[in-house]
Formats: C-alpha cells, sequence, structure tokens
C-alpha cells in the first residue's frame, strides 16, 4: 500500500476508482478550495463508505465546484463492528456531541428515540449526519455511520431485531456492572440504549425487562449525564467485544 502524504481526508458520495473522476458539490468545494485553499495538482484522501480509501488529485479548483481524480487506493474497505447506539436526545450541542462521539468509537447506526421524559422536542438529522461526516474525516474512518430518522422507544422496541442484544444503562435499582455482563456475552449484533436525563417511565423500563435480549446494567456508582453515559457504555463495549480488544 501506498504512505500518502495528503492530510485531508474528505467523505463523498461518489464511487471511487482509478478511472473515476470525482465532481465536487458546492459545500465540499467551499471546505477545500475556500478554507484549505487546496490548488490544482494538491492530494488529498478520499472515502465513500464502500471502495475503501483513495488517494488522489486535484483537477480543478472553482468557487462552487471543483474535479477530484482518485490515484491508487491505500486502504480496503472494512466494516465497524455491528453496534448501535440508542439515545433520548437532549440539548441541541450535547445531542450533537454524543453523535460525533458514537461516530468517534466506531458505531455502525445511531438511533435517536423519544421517550416518556424525553426534554428534547425535535432531532435534526441532517445536522447529526454532518457531525458524524466530519468525525469520520478527522478520526480515520472508512464510513459515516446511518442516522436513522427519529422515533417512540417502544415502536423500536416493539420491532426489536430477533439476533441483536440490547445492553440497557438502567439507574432505577442494583444492577450487575456493564463490564461484567459484557465479559460473560457472546460478541454479535449489539445495541445500547441510554434514556433521557428524567430517567425511563415506569411502563418502559417494564417494556425492557421483557426482553429476552436486554440487560439491565450499572455504569457506577455515580449518576452520570446522558452524554457521558453514552461515552463510557460505547467504551466498555468496544473494550470487551468491539475492535479495541
Amino acid at each position: 500500500m501506498a504512505q500518502p502524504n495528503a492530510k485531508i481526508r474528505l467523505h463523498v458520495a461518489a464511487d471511487l476508482g482509478p478511472s473515476l473522476e470525482v465532481e465536487l458539490v458546492r459545500d465540499k468545494a467551499h471546505y477545500l478550495f475556500g478554507v484549505m485553499r487546496q490548488r490544482e495538482g494538491d492530494r488529498l484522501l478520499l472515502f465513500n463508505g464502500r471502495d475503501g480509501e483513495w488517494l488522489a488529485e486535484v483537477v480543478s479548483a472553482r468557487r462552487k465546484t471543483g474535479t477530484l481524480r482518485p490515484i491508487e487506493q491505500v486502504r480496503e474497505q472494512s466494516e465497524s463492528p455491528d453496534l448501535w447506539l440508542l439515545f433520548a436526545p437532549i440539548k441541541k450541542a450535547r445531542t450533537d456531541f454524543i453523535a460525533e462521539k458514537a461516530c468517534e468509537l466506531g458505531c455502525r447506526r445511531i438511533l435517536p428515540v423519544f421517550t416518556r421524559h424525553t426534554a428534547s422536542e425535535r432531532v435534526r438529522t441532517e445536522r447529526l449526519h454532518a457531525h458524524a461526516v466530519e468525525a469520520a474525516e478527522q478520526c480515520g474512518l472508512l464510513s459515516v455511520p446511518e442516522i436513522a430518522a427519529s422515533t417512540r422507544l417502544e415502536t423500536v422496541l416493539a420491532d426489536w431485531p430477533k439476533d441483536r442484544q440490547l445492553l440497557f444503562c438502567d439507574e432505577t435499582g442494583p444492577r450487575p456492572p456493564a463490564i461484567e455482563v459484557l465479559r460473560r456475552a457472546d460478541p454479535g449484533p449489539w445495541a445500547v440504549l441510554i434514556g433521557p436525563e428524567g430517567g425511563f417511565s415506569a411502563d418502559e423500563a417494564l417494556q425492557l425487562r421483557k426482553m429476552k435480549l436486554a440487560h439491565p446494567v450499572s455504569l457506577g456508582p455515580r449518576i452520570l449525564r446522558a452524554d457521558t453515559a453514552a461515552v463510557a457504555a460505547l467504551t466498555l463495549w468496544q473494550s470487551v467485544l468491539g475492535d479495541w480488544r
């Protein structure tokens, strides 16, 4: 594999290959040529979540558009662990933080879920996707996680996949530590569920505890903010069952 001398990574939607050129949309062109001051002949790295990572060259640079030419593949495509994050949206900046860190920590899918006590009333999926793209570009990922449309928690649980384990972070009573549960568990499809700042309602907690695939766990002796809990739970899962092993 080549050792590219390129510091900029850019996520694009186009196919990548040695005979394909990539036409930049306006926001990508503005970032590359207006913000990063790239010019014709400069080189950068491209990825699209399908074709691996490619070293590419700027063929044309204009204010509102531009063309890039892939030169050679420097990394083959690989998949992140089959891990989802379900979380109740909170204040805008902290919801952005959760999406960004879930991407950095290797989640494949991010699902905002509304619960009985969710304080936020709206989730801007396109905003979360933009944060996930930026995080993937900066931390060397080859894919951007899917940002699912927000929905009700009970709707998600009613149609829960039959092969996906669920780590249910439950602060309502004595629960086994998350790391102990994970050490006894099998790898495979998993999801982490982080509740709202007001906690789950009694009906929601009961629905979760009735699920055979749900594992109620504790994240320690302190009550964590939702964004901190998401990072803590994802870190534990990656350390025990994910690609940090």
